[in-house]
């Protein structure tokens, strides 16, 4: 499946920037193997670093949108029945509800930072009919910084970018828990403002 992958996101790369975004747009491929070879690409100067950044973030924001819909148009029947089309067990959706019930809409920004729930968190938030534009503002919010931070450590891994992935992953919770931290903070200011 990952040399698969990877010839996929290959072929993409004849269409630059917009090839970027499609590759994104494909669920099942996965952001940690694109983005760190698009930094590889970036080293070569073969893209700009702020063109690929992005076109990476546009990408990451479309791909979460098919899943969305799935869930919004779908339903849990129809993803209970067919999801293993789309490369999604059970066990991985009851996962991915079980965190939008703990944490509620913000999980469209959260969840990007969390490994095996980044992906099927659009599933729960588009069951539940979420705005669909506060959904894309928080997942592109939540992939700029996730784009940024996989494309730059590719830039700088170079030719051994594919290390990039089992590298970053390990700080990618931290990081959203430490988000989440500042944001929690920031409400319960602005609240304790509007009290007085």
């Amino acid at each position: 499946m990952h040399d698969f992958v990877l010839s996929l996101v290959q072929w993409f790369h004849q269409f630059s920037y917009l090839g970027v975004v499609l590759a994104l747009t494909i669920e099942f491929v996965p952001a940690e193997l694109v983005l760190p070879l698009v930094g590889y690409w970036v080293s070569q100067g073969e893209m700009n670093m702020v063109g690929a950044i992005l076109a990476g973030t546009l990408g990451g924001t479309c791909g979460p949108l098919t899943l969305y819909a799935l869930g919004k148009y779908g339903g849990r029947p129809f993803l209970s029945k067919y999801g293993k089309y789309f490369f999604m067990k059970e066990q991985h959706l009851e996962k991915s509800d079980h965190f939008f019930e703990k944490h509620g809409g913000i999980v469209a920004f959260t969840g990007r930072f969390v490994p095996g729930v980044r992906t099927l968190i659009s599933i729960p938030c588009g069951l539940a009919k979420m705005n669909v534009w506060v959904f894309s503002l928080y997942t592109f919010i939540a992939m700029l910084p996730i784009t940024s931070f996989y494309i730059y450590l590719g830039y700088k891994f170079g030719s051994t970018w594919e290390k990039v992935g089992p590298y970053a992953s390990q700080y990618m919770t931290p990081i959203g828990l430490g988000i989440l931290l500042v944001i929690i903070i920031m409400v319960f200011i602005k609240y304790k403002k509007r009290n007085k």
